[in-house]
């Protein structure tokens, strides 16, 4: 039987990983063994720049807290586990260990699976976030998108315009 100190210390971890899972917009279960000291500090520099908390966490404590959460992640919470979790972008977490293990040719490191917006998603689907551009690309990609006829249309009423004041474009002035 653990003595009482040790078991409200288990507690308060099971609680406050209960908290980061619950408010956090995403959450994913990574393998990373088979990674060095270096790469593994890369790797957290990395998530440290995009607001990724990430850390290694006991098997036995996160099913606890993932249980608490609402989910069930026994099957996955198996071996050398850490956990990635963010309030803000919520693919961040996927893309930047895809990335990683991609352009450091790991094998070794791989996603296990977590929760994105409240909804369980497997080590498949998770990696499938890895080819998506971070959440701004993906809005600046779109008012792009928005901006294309709005800009073709200022050009053509410009080119109206010159044509009825009869000036000619500086460039054709020239030739």
């Amino acid at each position: 039987m653990p003595n009482a100190k040790v078991l409200e210390s288990k507690k308060a971890v099971v609680e406050s990983l209960t908290g980061k899972i619950k408010e956090a917009t995403s959450v994913v279960f990574v393998d990373y063994k088979g990674i060095t000291v270096a790469q593994d500090t890369e790797l957290r520099k990395q998530f440290r720049e995009a607001d990724v908390e990430y850390s290694v966490v006991k098997n036995t404590l996160t099913n606890f807290a993932t249980k608490n959460a609402g989910y069930d992640f026994a099957e996955v919470l198996n071996g050398t586990t850490a956990m990635a979790s963010t309030t803000g972008d919520p693919i961040a977490p996927a893309r930047i260990i895809c990335e990683f293990a991609k352009k450091n040719k790991l094998k070794t490191l791989s996603i296990k699976g977590g929760v994105v917006e409240g909804s369980v998603l497997s080590a498949d689907q998770l990696n499938g976030f890895g080819e998506l551009p971070s959440k701004n690309a993906l809005v600046a990609s779109v008012l792009g998108t928005f901006l294309a006829p709005i800009s073709s249309l200022a050009f053509v009423l410009d080119q109206i315009r010159m044509q009825k004041d009869g000036s000619a474009p500086a460039a054709e002035a020239e030739a």
